[in-house]
């Protein structure tokens, strides 16, 4: 399958799901292209004929010599200039799909003109994605003004094929790809992460028996919030069939708030998804090409912040905050549950317990210990990212670093700890079920078969960190699953 690409608006999460994850080849449309080239023909006659312009990289030099007007002569001298210099983020690598992701979203630029770069660009970018190999990025040191440490990497040996001209450089490095990419990315396995939470949480609840009345219909009406209601809706759907032998008190607080804190969640993804979407087809160049209109024939060029993505951290930390709140929930059902005082569940310490335990801890005694050891490195990732500041290599216009890259990586752990939490509550939930010979409810019958296919029901006792770490493993790649 390809994407054919002709507006701005095409660059969505739809088409980085197809492009980024599923690995389809792209092409820019005829109409497309005709916008490209008549956009660059009319910048050209701006630059060429307006002596008193002043753009940024193009009739003037960059950085602190930006009031620096360049003759006709510079500026071709200026745009062939390769700065590879610039490259010097390292470390670990962005994986391929969110390579990908940033390649899709630097079209947005190109595709109605903004960039005023030559057709040659826009199309040498596209098929960048349709090639057998992908450039490396690296996924720290990302602490520039705008994105050029990763974007200079990126197209770097894209700019050897190529004797560049006025703009085409810019075109390539400025503006914000890499943060529409990045939570492009996070806002997909979001959404299947969140699906995962519900089956557990459903499990979990089950499980201890708690009342269905926590869950009632009733309470979307009187919440009134579109994102709860999407949460007890989850659930109850899971819990259909549940069995009717049930507590008749009401189950702990970290029970009763389950569809009010995975309503935050569902809010958080739905805020992510939308940030993205907007993002992903803004024009974030600087300077922004506006092409051709009654005022301006030969359209105007003007130097803007579109670099600096302001909605996408914030979006990325409510994530991550979601996540480690996730996480405590987690840690307390375990706990719960494995108190026979509290859960009324028959011998759940008591599993594979050694005569010379003297603390009654069998093999399952010891998880909520690792969920706590994951909640505490999940709260530490979900850490607000303020923007940082920066006077990088002198350059006195680049006082102020973008947020995106951090943020993603905080996101993206925080993410891995709370597959963690629900691997080792899900073996929980699945154990009680197994000690006390009851069926989970139909929607969960195979997510539990599945569960146990990894982590078999506890009846002697073993190590079980191998067996969580792959059922964790198989957590996460759900998440990423194209």
């Amino acid at each position: 399958m390809t994407v054919t690409l002709t507006k701005r608006a095409d660059i969505n999460l739809e088409s980085i799901l197809r492009v980024a994850w599923q690995g389809e080849s792209v092409q820019i449309s005829a109409e497309a292209i005709a916008e490209i080239a008549r956009c660059r023909a009319s910048f050209l006659h701006l630059i060429d004929n307006d002596p008193t312009v002043m753009i940024y990289g193009v009739t003037t030099a960059m950085g602190e010599l930006a009031s620096t007007r360049l003759s006709k002569e510079e500026r071709e001298r200026h745009a062939r200039i390769k700065a590879f210099a610039a490259a010097t983020s390292f470390g670990d690598p962005y994986p391929d799909r969110v390579v990908r992701a940033m390649l899709l979203a630097r079209l947005a630029n190109f595709l109605e003109g903004n960039a005023a770069t030559t057709p040659r660009i826009a199309i040498a970018v596209a098929d960048m994605l349709n090639g057998p190999a992908l450039p490396t990025v690296a996924s720290s040191g990302q602490g520039g003004a705008g994105e050029i440490l990763a974007l200079y990497p990126l197209f770097a040996e894209l700019t050897t094929r190529f004797d560049l001209e006025v703009k085409e450089r810019g075109s390539l490095i400025n503006g914000s790809p890499c943060a529409a990419a990045l939570l492009a990315d996070a806002a997909l396995a979001a959404r299947r992460r969140l699906r995962l939470v519900e089956q557990i949480f459903a499990l979990s609840i089950e499980a201890f028996r708690a009342p269905i009345e926590h869950y009632d219909a009733a309470l979307e009406q009187l919440w009134g919030d579109e994102h709860e209601a999407a949460a007890l809706r989850a659930l109850r759907d899971l819990l259909k069939g549940a069995g009717t032998d049930r507590r008749n008190y009401q189950a702990p607080v970290s029970y009763r708030i389950v569809p009010r804190v995975l309503g935050h969640a569902h809010r958080a993804v739905s805020a992510a998804e939308r940030a993205a979407n907007i993002s992903l087809c803004s024009a974030s160049d600087n300077p922004v090409y506006i092409p051709p209109d009654e005022l301006h024939p030969f359209g105007r060029c003007i130097s803007t912040g579109g670099y600096h993505n302001a909605m996408a951290a914030p979006a990325l930390d409510d994530l991550a905050a979601s996540w480690a709140d996730i996480c405590l929930l987690c840690d307390r059902h375990g706990s719960k549950l494995l108190n026979g005082a509290v859960s009324h569940l028959p011998n759940m310490l008591m599993v594979g317990r050694h005569p010379s335990d003297s603390d009654g801890h069998g093999s399952l005694g010891y998880v909520p210990m690792a969920t706590t050891g994951y909640l505490e490195q999940a709260k530490l990732a979900a850490q607000r990212t303020f923007i940082p500041g920066t006077e990088s290599a002198g350059a006195g216009q680049d006082d102020v670093a973008a947020t995106a890259f951090p943020a993603w990586a905080k996101e993206e752990w925080a993410g891995r700890c709370l597959d963690a939490c629900l691997a080792s509550l899900a073996v929980v939930a699945s154990q009680a079920l197994h000690v006390t010979d009851r069926q989970p409810p139909i929607a969960l019958a195979d997510f539990v078969s599945e569960v146990r296919a990894i982590v078999p029901p506890v009846d002697d006792d073993r190590v079980l960190g191998p067996e969580l770490l792959r059922l964790t493993t198989l957590f996460t790649e759900k998440a990423f699953r194209a």
